[in-house]
């Protein structure tokens, strides 16, 4: 969207304080997980220097003494905890959420993803869904502090046609056996810029995922289950998340194959209670317009630093189209009809420009139906870090007074 530093509004100067992000470099060398930080760095995160071989052959000796000294360094805390090295991390393993991980060791069964041939029984609410296959297959890309795990697979779209990528990251309760008969809400996560190849929410320098969990700790957010999907087919053009004739149907893609994806690996609720959006930029743009969109399968929203019309040049020719990928459009249509509810939590910084649109929205579209808010983050700036903040300050606890937890079973 139009906001972000990839593309900025004509009539605005593009956020410069930070640099895009980018992936990081494909894997060479062992190198620490940054830590999480709640507020952005000077810079770019940068791995500490590690130096290359010197240029003189060194004795045996030195190489020994070198080796042994940088491992006591780690076994006394000295230098890296060993768990933060790549190498120790298991990054690339397969990944079984919600089951006991497989005992290690030569010719132990390795964990494959799919679920138990005869999974537990739901009881209570009928609203839980277990999870109903095919099982995906999982391989994690990045371990958190706590232990959790960010995984990643491929899923062709069955309803759309197109294929991609899909984080996901489950909190530890949901492999906790006191809720193994529970559903868990979902909280599909969703990037700005161009959204391709990567969605930037799977990393942990953000602490998207840390910021639930501490949360989950102080009775202030549900333990979500966080879906993060590419949310482009490249890395040319924007798509609005919308399937604009003649290209990808990345609007069938977020609506309808990534929640199917999900419901087949997880247990979730059949309602829609238990799902919710959130994204920024042209990200936060794509969550608002799902849930206005389609009201009985989505029922909130957090849309950080967020756009309020579809602008891909793509729609050129199509103006019917767009109209029904418009969010003034579509929440004018919920209200005239009569609902269901819907819930959209604004998230902007005081240091982006932007709310002058997101108020006059909420002025003339929060009735009825549709409810809306906004929230202000002090000294905030279009970033990732910025929102997460903004979430841990209050957004969190928003969405997870919108929506349904889990629930233990009892006795």
């Amino acid at each position: 969207m139009h906001q972000d530093p990839q593309r900025p509004r004509p009539d605005e100067q593009p956020y410069q304080s930070y640099e895009p992000y980018e992936p990081y470099p494909p894997y060479q060398a062992p190198q620490p997980h940054p830590p999480y930080r709640p507020d952005p760095p000077a810079g770019a995160y940068v791995p500490p220097h590690i130096p290359g071989p010197p240029r003189r052959s060194r004795s045996r000796r030195a190489v020994w003494t070198a080796a042994a000294l940088a491992f006591v360094l780690v076994l006394g805390g000295g230098g890296f905890a060993a768990w933060k090295l790549d190498w120790f991390s298991g990054n690339g393993s397969s990944v079984s959420f919600g089951k006991t991980p497989p005992p290690a060791g030569p010719g132990a069964e390795q964990g494959t993803g799919r679920a138990p041939a005869s999974p537990p029984a739901p009881t209570g609410d009928p609203d839980v869904r277990l999870a109903t296959g095919p099982a995906s297959e999982f391989k994690q890309t990045t371990k958190l502090d706590d232990g959790t795990i960010i995984a990643k697979t491929r899923l062709k779209g069955a309803k759309s046609g197109f294929e991609g990528d899909v984080w996901v990251w489950t909190p530890k309760e949901y492999g906790e056996a006191k809720y193994a008969k529970s559903g868990f809400p979902v909280l599909i996560a969703l990037p700005g810029g161009n959204g391709f190849p990567n969605n930037y929410w799977a990393d942990r320098s953000l602490g998207l995922q840390k910021a639930i969990s501490e949360g989950v700790q102080a009775g202030t957010s549900l333990p979500f289950i966080v879906i993060m999907p590419v949310l482009n087919p490249d890395a040319k053009y924007y798509y609005d998340g919308s399937d604009i004739p003649g290209q990808p149907k990345m609007g069938t893609w977020i609506a309808e194959d990534v929640p199917d994806f999900t419901r087949a690996n997880f247990r979730t609720y059949e309602s829609r209670d238990g799902w919710a959006f959130m994204g920024s930029s042209s990200g936060a743009f794509v969550g608002m317009k799902q849930v206005l969109q389609h009201p009985d399968r989505f029922k909130a929203v957090i849309a950080s630093g967020g756009e309020i019309v579809p602008d891909s040049p793509l729609w050129k020719g199509h103006q019917a189209e767009m109209d029904a990928n418009n969010p003034e459009k579509l929440a004018q249509k919920l209200i005239d009809t009569g609902g269901p509810e819907v819930y959209i939590n604004f998230q902007i910084g005081t240091k982006e420009s932007g709310k002058d649109r997101m108020t006059q929205f909420q002025q003339k579209y929060a009735k009825g139906p549709v409810k809306m808010t906004i929230r202000d983050i002090q000294n905030g700036e279009h970033n990732g870090w910025h929102y997460v903040r903004g979430m841990k300050e209050g957004s969190l606890e928003w969405v997870s007074k919108v929506l349904k937890g889990p629930k233990p079973e009892t006795g």
